[in-house]
């Protein structure tokens, strides 16, 4: 996805198809609850690293590898998201700051 398309979703705001959730130190509990029902609906895009007020936060340098690895994972896994559906994270830099 294009940096200027996820300029335009941060612009849009959160939504019926948009999503923005905070990643600390782990990923949000919440992250596939959302999954779930983006897919159960007509799909959507969740962001990572960008808060309810549109305010891009970032993820760290040494969580976005892990971060993606783990949302790969855990969209094959059944206990997390059944049916599972694999989901493919970019990792995209705005503002010096990662999103995923």
């Amino acid at each position: 996805m294009s940096k200027e398309k996820i300029k335009h979703i941060i612009e849009q705001g959160e939504g019926i198809s948009i999503e923005f959730k905070k990643a600390g130190k782990q990923l949000p509990q919440s992250l596939f609850e959302t999954v779930c029902a983006f897919l159960n609906h007509t799909g959507g895009e969740i962001l990572l690293g960008v808060d309810d007020d549109k305010n891009i936060i970032g993820i760290d340098d040494d969580k976005t590898e892990v971060f993606c690895k783990q949302i790969a994972n855990q969209s094959n896994n059944a206990q997390k998201l059944f049916p599972s559906f694999l989901l493919e994270p970019q990792v995209i830099e705005i503002a010096n700051k990662k999103l995923i």
